[in-house]
C-alpha cells in the first residue's frame, strides 16, 4: 500500500470516529436543551422522508409533513444525521490534514462547524418548505440561532474528539 492511500485510509478513519463524536455532542446537546429548557427534540423522520424523496427526484416540498411518508423515515432521518456527520468529520480532516489531529485546535472546527450550517440553511430547510436559513418557520431568528449554537457544539465536539484520538 502506497503512503497515499494509507493517509486517504486514515483520513477517513479518524474523520468517521469525529464526525461521529460531534453528532453524538449535538445530540447530547438536544438532550440537554430539552430537559432544560423543554425544547422539542428533533424529529429526524421529516429530514428522512425529504432524502427519501431525492432518490424520486423531488428536491423542493412546500411542506414536506404533508408529502408522502415513506417507510422508515425515521430511522433513514437518523441515518442520514450521522450520516452527513461524519462526511463532514471526514471533509473537516481533508481541508485541515490528518496532522491537527497532533494539536487540534478549536478554532478550525469551530469555523468549519459554523460553515456546514449553510447546507441546512439552503439546502435542507429550502427543501423541506421551510424557507431560505428557516424563514418560514414561526420564530426564523430563533431557528436560526439554535442552529448555530447546535453547529458550534458540533464544533466543540470535532475538537473535542479530536483531543480524545489525539
Amino acid at each position: 500500500m502506497t503512503e497515499r492511500e494509507v493517509n486517504v485510509i486514515e483520513t477517513i478513519y479518524y474523520g468517521f470516529l469525529i464526525g461521529l463524536g460531534a453528532t453524538l455532542a449535538m445530540d447530547l446537546w438536544a438532550v440537554i436543551q430539552h430537559r432544560i429548557w423543554n425544547l422539542p427534540l428533533p424529529n429526524w423522520a421529516m429530514p428522512g422522508r425529504w432524502f427519501a424523496h431525492l432518490f424520486q427526484g423531488k428536491v423542493f416540498h412546500r411542506d414536506i409533513a404533508q408529502s408522502n411518508a415513506v417507510p422508515n423515515e425515521l430511522l433513514l432521518g437518523w441515518l442520514f444525521h450521522y450520516g452527513v456527520g461524519v462526511a463532514y468529520g471526514i471533509l473537516f480532516l481533508l481541508i485541515v490534514g490528518t496532522e491537527w489531529l497532533v494539536n487540534p485546535d478549536f478554532l478550525s472546527a469551530w469555523i468549519f462547524a459554523l460553515v456546514t450550517i449553510t447546507a441546512g440553511w439552503f439546502i435542507l430547510q429550502p427543501g423541506m418548505g421551510l424557507g431560505w436559513a428557516g424563514r418560514n418557520t414561526p420564530a426564523p431568528w430563533k431557528t436560526r440561532g439554535l442552529g448555530l449554537i447546535a453547529h458550534t457544539i458540533f464544533g466543540l465536539g470535532l475538537w473535542g474528539s479530536g483531543l480524545w484520538i489525539g
